[in-house]
């Protein structure tokens, strides 16, 4: 598993690749809310940290055999900036509905980008039998110690900047992320709220809390979320120690909240990052005097998708 010293080293072997993301101050959404704009990370996306982390530490044998994931995207960016950091063969599996941009900045950092699958499941699927039958070494974007460890690193960050936080809004798909920066705001104080946001279309997180099936539907806004939690993995157990609670938010609530991020806030936030924005705006978590930082999870969006948004 996982604990808090695992995200203190993650941070100390980060800091010569990532510098802190910026930390945001936005009454605009209400007199106590922060952002902490991981879509101004390298890769732009918070994936950079856990990818690089799990690929810094991987030994040589693992480096030897190859290095193989499955992505709706940041993941893939994050893991393929690390294999060109560490000059190793990657390639890198994405749903056919992959924005382009995600698919272009893969093959930019030189790895191979493959589109395979409708939707996520399936990729992952598929990323899995590669490293069974092919021998590749498997990078999870959230089934692994390691990337939840180096995502934890942003709670770390948050606390630093502000140690008195009351609650902490986090996009939550397979749970790495929400695991890792929980692990982090829990350790700080077990009383800070972690609240989880996922899109009505992928309610991964949420089914497992609630022990109820919503289904997942692919077409959302909020590719990035998209796709069940793998059977086994770690962020099962790991998000019941650390989530308070998880709330869901529509597709009309996350295309209101990118398009008040670029209107009001300047900052092109991709759909599955701006869900804690939207349940904000929307009501769906309700606004109160507790100092509340929201976690933007990543920015890079189609220039399709943007102009869909903003008309």
């Amino acid at each position: 598993m996982v604990n808090a010293a695992d995200i203190f080293a993650a941070r100390e072997r980060l800091k010569q690749y990532l510098h802190p993301t910026p930390f945001e101050y936005m009454p605009q959404i209400g007199p106590n809310v922060w952002l902490k704009l991981e879509n101004a990370n390298l890769t732009h996306s918070f994936k950079i940290r856990g990818a690089l982390n799990a690929m810094l530490l991987l030994d040589e044998a693992a480096r030897a055999r190859g290095i193989v994931t499955a992505s709706s995207g940041n993941h893939a960016q994050g893991v393929a900036y690390a294999a060109r950091l560490l000059n190793l063969p990657a390639k890198i599996l994405m749903p056919m509905h992959t924005p382009k941009r995600k698919v272009n900045n893969v093959r930019r950092f030189g790895a191979e980008a493959v589109l395979f699958g409708t939707n996520y499941d399936e990729t992952e699927l598929e990323g899995r039998r590669l490293e069974r039958d092919e021998g590749l070494t498997f990078v999870s974007p959230y089934n692994d110690a390691h990337v939840i460890a180096g995502a934890g690193t942003i709670g770390l960050e948050i606390v630093d900047e502000l140690p008195d936080v009351e609650r902490v809004i986090v996009p939550a798909s397979g749970c790495g992320l929400i695991s890792g920066v929980g692990l982090a705001i829990k350790n700080h104080s077990p009383a800070i709220e972690v609240v989880g946001v996922n899109a009505f279309h992928a309610p991964a997180l949420y089914n497992w809390l609630n022990g109820i099936q919503l289904p997942q539907i692919w077409e959302t806004l909020a590719e990035a979320l998209s796709g069940e939690i793998e059977v086994g993995s770690i962020t099962f157990e790991l998000s019941k120690q650390v989530v308070d609670r998880c709330e869901l938010v529509t597709e009309e609530q996350i295309a209101n909240a990118m398009h008040w991020m670029m209107v009001n806030a300047g900052w092109i936030v991709e759909g599955g990052g701006s869900v804690g924005v939207a349940a904000l705006l929307s009501g769906v978590i309700p606004l109160d005097d507790r100092k509340t930082v929201v976690v933007i999870s990543g920015g890079n969006v189609d220039e399709a998708t943007l102009r869909r948004v903003l008309n």
